[in-house]
């Protein structure tokens, strides 16, 4: 059964809040342009919204947006702009956080763990909305939403090849779950708490990953086919 792509979503620096989209092309890496540049600490650590080996917590993070305008990344804090590489944003970014921080582009790094796109069902997000959830995408800052009739659906097509436009994924793992969905950000107020919910319904996880394994286009509008589970 072929279900709708509903939504597009890159994030043009990651961790930032991120742009919607009608239309884009995917290569092995993802949405061309997803996470195209990241914010740096001193010690080359990856700023976001949790501290780990690669990452390191700075929630300020989630106040700036970045969008794509003629193929240059502008981010913007409040009334302020800055294109993504500039020495005036990267100023703002060390005064704001309290030590250096730089903006650098890593379009040849993936910034997911275990895929190259995220993806989730609209029943799911349902799901959790009927229980109290604010269940908005963003919270989750998932790239594609697919129009599905039951919840959870998506995560039964981990194994199988998904055709979408002129693109084939492979669908490969759940995605795990951390703080940053009780975060403010990209727009969304997250006034409800979504961790506790994930921890003790769902282990944690919401949404799936998926590798590109033919690239091309993905519209609104597009049918996703599941295909047959690799045995």
């Amino acid at each position: 059964m072929p279900f709708n792509v509903e939504q597009l979503r890159r994030y043009p620096v990651k961790s930032m809040g991120g742009e919607a989209l009608t239309s884009i092309e995917l290569t092995a890496r993802g949405l061309v342009g997803d996470r195209r540049y990241a914010v740096r600490d001193a010690g080359d650590h990856l700023v976001s919204g949790k501290n780990s080996k690669r990452f390191r917590r700075h929630d300020e993070i989630f106040e700036f947006r970045a969008s794509t305008v003629g193929g240059e990344v502008l981010v913007q804090h409040g009334d302020a702009s800055w294109p993504a590489t500039s020495p005036e944003l990267a100023g703002w970014l060390t005064e704001l956080m309290g030590e250096p921080m730089r903006v650098v582009e890593d379009a040849d790094a993936s910034h997911f763990d275990e895929g190259s796109v995220s993806l989730i069902g609209t029943a799911t997000l349902e799901w959790w909305r009927q229980r109290g959830i604010d269940a908005d995408p963003r919270r989750l800052r998932v790239n594609i939403v697919v129009e599905t009739d039951e919840p959870f659906e998506e995560e039964s097509w981990v194994g199988s090849e998904l055709v979408a436009g002129g693109v084939r994924l492979r669908a490969v793992k759940r995605v795990p779950r951390c703080r940053t969905v009780d975060v403010p950000q990209d727009g969304a107020a997250a006034e409800q708490k979504w961790l506790k919910s994930l921890a003790q319904e769902r282990d944690m996880c919401a949404a799936i990953y998926a590798d590109v394994v033919a690239p091309g286009l993905v519209t609104i509008g597009d049918r996703l086919s599941p295909g047959h589970k690799r045995t």
